[in-house]
This record gives structure tokens, sequence and C-alpha cells, in this order.
């Protein structure tokens, strides 16, 4: 009997200390982002994916616009014992909104352009890929411009009464030439001088997959491989790429999940 208890106990009990081993902070919710703790030494697998653990044992998961009604999250301890977190995704709403008066040829490309326009997406997704050891994002985030908010994450759009995919960012209205930083700690990984939709484009990688896009730049001051802390300048707002008007578009990725900005940082100044 007493080596029957023993069994069980040596079944159960590291099951038990495991679950104390995970913790999640953050919003778990449509265009979210959950910064896990776990022990040093663990591995963590979201969505399929293996993701990326610190020395002292954080990590990262998010949640895309049509995310839910539940996910998971998979961690091994060093011990071998599993914890798996089931979430619930919190469902959000989203605005529709109509912009008109584009040029028809930047609400339906011509032929012509269709290879530039693909060239300029597969180059997005591949630095979107990166997995920048570091974490920068460690040092939390802030608005990269003051103004207007004229444009939410989530949205969707409807071109020249065409609808067209939902907005992935959030749009800051200010006057072209606005100073744009570096809204966290963060290593360039792009800066192209005129994407056919996103005009001047620079792309901050903030370590573990985490990284910042700003489309629609009048200027860029900064060039791949340049590290910045939070506050930096990288260029200034302008109105380059498909856009009606001066606006800073700011986008955040987990490698392909597109998380809400608005989500990271505190009410516009």
């Amino acid at each position: 009997m007493k080596t029957l208890l023993i069994l069980l106990l040596a079944l159960f009990v590291p099951s038990l200390a495991g679950a104390a081993e995970l913790t999640l902070t953050g919003k778990a919710t449509q265009g979210g982002l959950l910064i896990g703790q776990t022990e040093p030494g663990a591995s963590v697998v979201f969505e399929g994916r293996r993701m990326r653990v610190t020395e002292d044992g954080r990590f990262l998961i998010g949640f895309g616009r049509d995310a839910g009604p539940a996910s998971a999250v998979e961690v091994t301890l060093r011990s071998g014992a599993v914890i798996r977190r089931e979430i619930t995704v919190t469902p959000r709403e989203f605005d529709i909104q109509r912009i008109d008066g584009l040029p028809e040829k930047m609400v339906t490309p011509p032929a012509a352009v269709l290879a530039r326009i693909k060239a300029d997406n597969e180059e997005v997704r591949r630095v979107r890929e990166t997995d920048l050891a570091e974490p920068l994002f460690s040092s939390g985030f802030v608005w990269p411009s003051i103004g207007r908010i004229s444009g939410v994450y989530g949205s969707q759009r409807i071109l020249n009464g065409q609808p067209r995919q939902p907005h992935y960012g959030i749009d800051i209205a200010a006057p072209t030439g606005s100073p744009v930083v570096a809204p966290a700690d963060g290593v360039v990984t792009m800066a192209h001088p005129d994407m056919y939709f996103t005009g001047a484009t620079i792309i901050l990688d903030h370590g573990h997959g985490l990284s910042s896009t700003f489309l629609h730049l009048d200027t860029i001051q900064v060039k791949p491989g340049d590290r910045l802390r939070q506050g930096q300048p990288i260029g200034t707002l302008g109105a380059s790429g498909r856009a009606t008007g001066p606006h800073l578009d700011w986008r955040i990725n987990l490698f392909d999940i597109r998380i809400d900005p608005a989500l990271l940082v505190g009410p516009m100044p």
C-alpha cells in the first residue's frame, strides 16, 4: 500500500508543480499579445510553432484578428512534465471604413505592377520570419508618432466601393514631416524607399518574432542592421504609397500573426 502511494505521488505531484510553472500576462483577445513565464530551459509550442524562450523563461504568444474562440499553449518542462493551458480568446467588434477617391490603379493595380507587388509581399514575409534571440520587446512600447487616430486595427475597408482585406494596423494622422520614433528597442531589418502599396517602409525587429512595420513614411533615417533604443528617430511621417493624406500606419506582427498595436500602449498623449 505504501509503495502504491509513493507511485501515485510520483505521477501526480510533478503535474501539480508544473501547473505553477506557467503564467500568462496580457489580453487574451483578438489582436492581443501575451507574455508567458515558465521555468528556464522549458520548451514552448503554440499553434504548431515552437516559440523562443529567454534564459529566464519568458516567451510570446499572440492572436490574430479572427482568432478564437479557443487556443492552447503547450510547455514541456526540463523534468519532462507537460503543461497544456487552454486559452479562451475574447472576440471583438470591428469597424467598417469607406474610403473613396483613390486613383483606380491603386485600388485595382494594373497587370504591369503585379510582379512588383508580389516581390514586395515576399520581402516583407521573409523579413517577418526573423527570430532574433534578444528579447528587445522587454523595453515596453510607446507611441511611435503623436497625432489623431484616423484608422484602427481590424476595421474592414471598402475602397472606392470595393471591399478589401481588414486593416491590420493603427493609423496616426499628422502633418508631413512629423517625427517617427522606435516604439521599443529593436534592430532594423528592412528600410525600403518605395513599395507599391506602402511607400517608404521600415520594419523594426523587437526579438522572438515580434516586429513593428511603419508605412507611408516621407523619409527614412535608418538602414538595415541599425540597433535602436526606444524613442530614437527612424524617419518622418508622410503619404507615400497608397495613401489619401499624411499619416503613419503602424503594424505589429508576431511572425505571421497580426497584433493590435493599441493593446501594447496607453492612450494617445
